[in-house]
């Protein structure tokens, strides 16, 4: 069997300035890297705007197991076989991190002939956002630290520094002084904000520490800000690829969903939406992690309506967590209002008979499940997948959120746990009872909520497994993401700096003399 890297290599990749143009993008908006990748200018929202928006089709999944259940291929196969039903496609996703890519997911950017194009530069470097935002990132911590040693004019209590230095790599070395750029608040601003003018908005509120009588210090007190949206504003306009078969795609942001919003940017979503009849986007892990960012943090502040959701499983994924599982996730994709298709991700292990148990099983749930190929086979693969989505997106949605802004922080979070988790309850640390007092005397108290939790369970524990029944979700504290607009909740053990591997993917990646890369997925 070919491996990703070698379908890859022997695609025949369309000239990126011949996708924007059947995409309806205007040349005069595309700014070249190179033959197959642009940056697509911002001010091709407003020359779209009087566009009618197409249906939105968010990808999900039940719990994943670590080797992943085709979510990214599953997105890209089924804008394939929409476009294979002659429906106009586009795909949003998110930029892999480095971390992952060269700790124990490979490559990440799809697979077999459902990946996008050119893989190698999607998961090495792409257009330099990563770079961009990790250097805003930490332009902030470096004024920051600069000011204290300036004479520390705003009075800044050096024990109450809350805002770490970022790169783009797992590195356990650095925990407790490095982030990974992926978790970072600059990511998340990028990825929700909606102009250059709503970026420098949300950046000039990034809290990096507390001064003497506790009052917050911002961004906008270091008067940096400014400096950072001008770093941040090339990273701002998404990058267009395309996939394996031509579909346009942006990739743009690339938040984690156990321990941020998880979801790629809303200015690229906007983009698509009018660009397209179909915009099939994904939001990390599972529902209980993206899929619920995606609703209530995402869409709320985007002002977006989903009109459909896949949910993709897989036997490997069922076989440690069963059915259970699968659900739950249903219900709790149900819980927003929007319609749901079960995709089995059909892998070269499974039999005929497997598949058929999977389906018949999925029917008792009350979804209807349907096996995609798109691995194997592309867009052919996924056209009855495509088929039953648009009977999906065609059902009028009530579409709702969990929570209203206004409700206190305590019974945000109960919410989730309750409802979207199966938790009995939460139970909040003596730290995160002072934090969540703190926050709503300062004003932050209507904002979404972030919970950072493992993405290996529906409970806050990675080694329990299926659908956990009599447990409690344990915040440990809360910190306020005020620039990006939402309060994130730490459960468990979460990490926001991970590590490699034992044996990481690096080790068995290599390239020749003429470019030939090997390892890479």
């Amino acid at each position: 069997m070919k491996s990703d890297i070698e379908i890859a290599q022997k695609a025949k990749m369309k000239l990126i300035v011949d996708v924007a143009k059947k995409a309806g993008i205007s040349l005069k908006d595309v700014e070249l890297h190179g033959c197959y990748k642009a940056k697509i200018k911002l001010k091709a929202l407003k020359t779209l705007k009087n566009k009618k928006d197409g249906r939105l089709i968010l990808v999900t999944a039940m719990t994943p197991t670590p080797q992943g259940e085709g979510k990214t291929t599953t997105t890209i196969g089924l804008a394939q076989g929409l476009k294979k039903l002659k429906k106009k496609a586009f795909v949003c996703i998110r930029e892999p991190s480095l971390g992952p890519v060269m700790g124990m997911k490979g490559g990440a950017a799809g697979g077999g002939y459902s990946q996008v194009l050119p893989m190698e530069d999607i998961n090495l470097h792409l257009t330099g956002d990563m770079h961009m935002i990790t250097s805003a990132h930490n332009l902030l911590a470096a004024m920051l630290y600069n000011h204290i040693f300036q004479g520390n004019e705003l009075a800044i209590d050096e024990n109450r520094i809350v805002f770490r230095r970022a790169m783009d790599m797992n590195d356990r070395a650095l925990r407790g002084s490095f982030d990974i750029t992926a978790s970072s608040e600059v990511m998340a601003v990028l990825c929700l904000s909606s102009s250059v003018a709503d970026m420098k908005e949300r950046l000039s509120k990034i809290i990096v520490a507390y001064n003497r009588d506790g009052k917050p210090i911002t961004a906008a007190d270091l008067k940096a800000h400014g400096a950072m949206a001008l770093l941040l504003w090339d990273a701002l306009k998404p990058t267009l690829v395309q996939t394996y078969e031509g579909v346009p795609t942006f990739i743009h942001g690339g938040p984690f969903a156990n321990i941020a919003h998880g979801c790629s940017s809303i200015i690229a979503t906007r983009m698509a939406l009018k660009l397209s009849d179909y915009v099939i986007t994904e939001a990390g892990f599972a529902t209980d992690l993206g899929a619920e960012k995606f609703f209530d943090i995402k869409c709320r502040v985007g002002k977006l309506k989903p009109s459909a959701v896949v949910l993709v499983v897989s036997k490997q994924a069922i076989d440690r967590h069963g059915y259970e599982n699968v659900l739950k996730h249903v219900e709790n994709i149900k819980l927003f209002g929007v319609p749901v298709v079960i995709a089995i991700n059909k892998k070269a292990s499974d039999n005929k008979e497997s598949l058929a148990k999977i389906i018949s099983e999925c029917r008792k749930i009350g979804v209807k499940a349907v096996i995609s190929d798109v691995w194997a086979k592309g867009g052919a693969g996924g056209i009855e997948l495509a088929q039953e989505v648009e009977k999906a997106a065609e059902i009028k949605t009530l579409f709702s959120y969990l929570y209203s802004n206004d409700e206190a922080l305590k019974e945000k979070i109960r919410k989730i746990a309750v409802s979207i988790y199966g938790a009995d309850g939460v139970e909040f640390s003596e730290k995160a009872q002072e934090d969540i007092i703190f926050l709503e005397n300062n004003g932050l108290g209507k904002l979404p909520v972030c919970i950072a939790k493992t993405q290996y369970s529906l409970s806050d524990n990675p080694k329990v497994f299926g659908r956990p029944k009599g447990f409690k979700i344990t915040v440990r504290e809360l910190k306020p993401s005020a620039g990006a607009g939402f309060i994130v909740a730490l459960t468990g053990d979460i990490l926001t700096m991970p590590g490699l591997p034992k044996h990481p993917a690096a080790e068995n990646m290599d390239i020749s003399e003429d470019g030939r890369i090997k390892g890479l997925f």
